[in-house]
């Protein structure tokens, strides 16, 4: 009104007002995303489940471990990518910023062509190294064939899509990975039911999702002036530049898959059901605590704002006001789950061992999720105040401490014995993570601040769109 503009401030939203509220708008609009693409992954696994052949499912648990391994070494490298573009872009140094992406998506490429290649020449002795037999083996070996030496397309649509975070374009990153879900969704129903394909067809569905992620990301990458022709004298400097991020995001990231391949190779011990409705549950998971996992990355921006602000009994409110809304959905999703379970056994045709895993997961063991939310809101804390290592050394504590020697017990006692065995790994590492993040706040003081160098974990992925639509919520979310 007087004649000129006020340059208006960023505000910290998250010093003022109710904090269940920032919690549950965070998550709940995080969730959306998550959920998604998490449905999509469900829905693959309901059409394979459809054919009515238990090794194809076996199958997708067995070929789903190897992949699991390989997009998490892809979200570390694109944890790096972005960290490092990131901050050059802040301090103004756009054309260096351009050439480090430009060296270091070089060198991912490369590297997960790589790891694709050698993934699909060792995948046979790979499956059976996790107890893969027959049939299973032979259709898990033929997607892992076709999946893995594409590996570098999820890769470069991963390093596009970190980039675009970089310079604060999530909502682009997203629409991008939706397009490669929505691409699966439309092509699994006719590849695998309609073509009658199989698990052929999947791999066939998963490689044209993930090449439509890869060009539609290089080319937003390349509008928004982030990629030009590599450096060649600048190539190896400018990785290593990254590596040093990227190097411990992986390390961070493997802990979960590696826990993964215990608990496969235990159930393979017992048939292929057993491995089947492992795998079922484990898609089931992330649709139903897409609200948990999307608490990853909400609840750290609200600790951080209100740690800078000195407001250290709001960094302490929101810790307990995310433990109550985990406990919350846990019970509900129990809730549904009991109800359902029934429905659940006969939509993806479990008979048997897979039947039962599936009845004892929705009666009993899906409380375990309410300490497993809790090491992820923990974790949350820890990136976000300033203590990184506890994130990754629990992370690692629960895929090797929590998972091996209580799984083996477990194994004395069947299939069931496994599942639950993890579960009560889940919950010493769980409870410890949380009182560890209530020592870590109560010896905040005002003036700290948040960690620059906090390392996400990303919650459990088996497919490349749903480790970068984490990604996307984790960015977006602060």
């Amino acid at each position: 009104m007087g004649g000129h503009t006020t340059a208006t401030r960023p505000k910290a939203a998250f010093c003022t007002g109710h904090i269940v509220r920032h919690v549950v708008v965070m998550a709940g609009t995080g969730a959306i995303g998550l959920m998604a693409v998490f449905i999509v992954d469900l829905l693959n696994l309901f059409y394979i489940s459809w054919l009515g052949d238990p090794a194809l499912t076996a199958a997708i648990g067995f070929a789903g471990v190897i992949s699991y391994v390989q997009i998490a070494v892809s979200i570390g490298l694109s944890i790096g990518i972005g960290a490092i573009t990131g901050r050059l872009i802040g301090a103004g140094r756009m054309e260096q910023a351009q050439r480090v992406a430009s060296s270091f998506g070089i060198f991912m490429i490369g590297a997960c062509l790589v790891i694709g290649m050698f993934t699909a020449w060792l995948a046979a002795p790979l499956l059976a190294l996790l107890g893969a037999k027959e049939e299973a083996a032979r259709q898990a070996t033929l997607f892992l064939e076709i999946v893995s030496p594409g590996l570098p397309l999820i890769a470069a649509g991963m390093g596009c899509s970190g980039l675009l975070r970089a310079i604060g374009a999530a909502r682009i990153s997203m629409n991008v990975t939706l397009m490669g879900a929505m691409i699966s969704a439309m092509a699994d129903p006719l590849l695998i039911v309609v073509m009658g394909l199989g698990l052929k067809g999947a791999a066939i569905s998963t490689i044209l999702s993930r090449l439509a992620v890869a060009v539609a990301g290089f080319r937003c990458a390349r509008r928004h002036g982030l990629l030009a022709l590599p450096v060649r004298t600048h190539v190896i400097t400018d990785t290593r530049t990254v590596g040093q991020v990227a190097m411990p995001a992986i390390l961070t990231n493997l802990a979960t898959p590696v826990g993964g391949v215990f608990v496969t190779h235990a159930m393979a011990s017992f048939g292929l059901a057993a491995v089947a409705g492992q795998a079922t549950i484990d898609r089931i998971v992330p649709v139903a605590f897409a609200f948990v996992f999307a608490l990853t990355g909400s609840v750290g921006p609200i600790m951080s704002q209100n740690l800078g602000a000195g407001k250290l009994d709001r960094v302490r409110a929101t810790l307990v006001a995310s433990l109550w809304l985990v406990a919350l959905c846990v019970a509900i999703t129990w809730a549904v789950l009991f109800l359902t379970q029934d429905m659940v056994v006969r939509v993806f045709s479990a008979q048997g061992t897979a039947a039962m895993l599936i009845h004892l997961f929705c009666n009993w063991t899906i409380a375990g999720y309410v300490f497993i939310g809790m090491l992820f809101v923990a974790n949350s804390a820890f990136n976000n105040l300033g203590f990184p290592l506890y994130s990754t050394l629990f992370n690692w504590g629960r895929a090797t401490l929590g998972t091996i020697p209580f799984v083996w017990f477990g194994m004395k006692f069947g299939p069931a014995g496994v599942q639950v065995g993890q579960v009560l790994g889940c919950v010493l590492f769980g409870s410890c993570a949380v009182m560890t993040a209530f020592g870590v706040v109560r010896r905040l003081h005002p003036g700290d601040r948040a960690t620059e160098q906090a390392m996400p974990v990303i919650p459990p992925a088996q497919t490349g769109e749903a480790g970068m639509i984490e990604l996307d919520e984790l960015d977006h979310s602060t």
